[in-house]
């Protein structure tokens, strides 16, 4: 039986996951990262399935689920389960359906890979439309717009999202300062930030320590952050005026940065949109050779 300081619904669990996420364990932000990522799958998959997936014993998330008052995994799991009948489909789910309608064709051709990419890519891209809120949008969109100078930053895989942001943002005549790692420059250019300007950062698991370091400084000398990154439990979060998580649901080798660069594309446009009062054709200039 859960106790009575257990989470009685969905929400409440996510923002007990949140507040207690720091001190946990290191197999326990496994488990919280899982959960809050995935709870399409969390709803429908059994214990031992999910802790495949996680390379952990099913008796690890037995265990979770008591630490936050219930009495085993099942309890927990019945919050997931009644969130599932208003959800919009799982990654997994928007996967299968992908699957039935480009046909299962499975083979060890150079093409399976890029039909399996492709697919992939196509589910995160719905993903952005079930999970991203519209209220967020517009907010960034407001923010970029007020925005003195607006700072980016991101390292490692990160780097092409913060690159295409530059090169958008510079011809859209916004003042704006890439926080470029080269030369080991970046945290010094980020202390020249003030109250009134902007960052934007992008960083994913394994996140960058540099960049994660900067967001804090950034937020503890004013400047508004906005934060693109895979999960509402990154480390990047706790000094973001606004968070876009945009889930990575397999850690591997082709990792994509299709959604992202999506998101950050629809960032530019809403503010090209309000810089030259047309919301409904929107341009972004071009360089172009004469």
């Amino acid at each position: 039986m859960a106790r009575p300081d257990a989470p009685t619904d969905y929400e409440e669990l996510i923002r007990v996951i949140h507040e207690r996420y720091e001190s946990m364990s290191k197999g326990y932000k496994t488990i919280a990262l899982y959960l809050t990522q995935n709870p399409n799958d969390v709803a429908v998959r059994s214990v031992n399935a999910i802790a495949e997936r996680c390379g952990m014993h099913a008796s690890s998330f037995v265990r979770f689920a008591q630490a936050l008052g219930y009495s085993g995994f099942r309890d927990l799991q019945e919050l997931f389960q009644r969130r599932l009948s208003t959800a919009a489909p799982g990654f997994e789910a928007r996967i299968r359906a992908l699957e039935g309608e480009l046909g299962a064709r499975k083979d060890r051709s150079e093409f399976e890979f890029l039909r399996d990419l492709v697919m992939r890519d196509v589910a995160s891209l719905e993903g952005l439309l079930a999970d991203i809120a519209p209220d967020d949008l517009r907010r960034a969109a407001d923010l970029l717009e007020k925005a003195d100078v607006i700072y980016l930053l991101g390292q490692l895989r990160s780097t092409p999202v913060v690159e295409l942001l530059r090169y958008v943002l510079t011809m859209l005549g916004k003042r704006c300062v890439l926080l470029d790692a080269g030369g080991g420059l970046a945290t010094h250019m980020a202390r020249a930030m003030r109250s009134g300007d902007l960052l934007l950062a992008v960083s994913f698991r394994f996140y960058a320590t540099e960049v994660v370091n900067i967001v804090e400084e950034a937020a503890s000398r004013g400047a508004v952050v906005i934060a693109i990154s895979d999960s509402t439990l990154s480390p990047l979060a706790k000094n973001a005026e606004l968070l876009f998580s945009v889930p990575e649901h397999e850690y591997t080798f082709s990792r994509s940065l299709a959604a992202p660069m999506c998101l950050a594309q629809a960032l530019t446009v809403a503010l090209a949109a309000r810089l030259q009062g047309d919301d409904k054709n929107p341009r972004i200039p071009t360089v172009t050779s004469r």
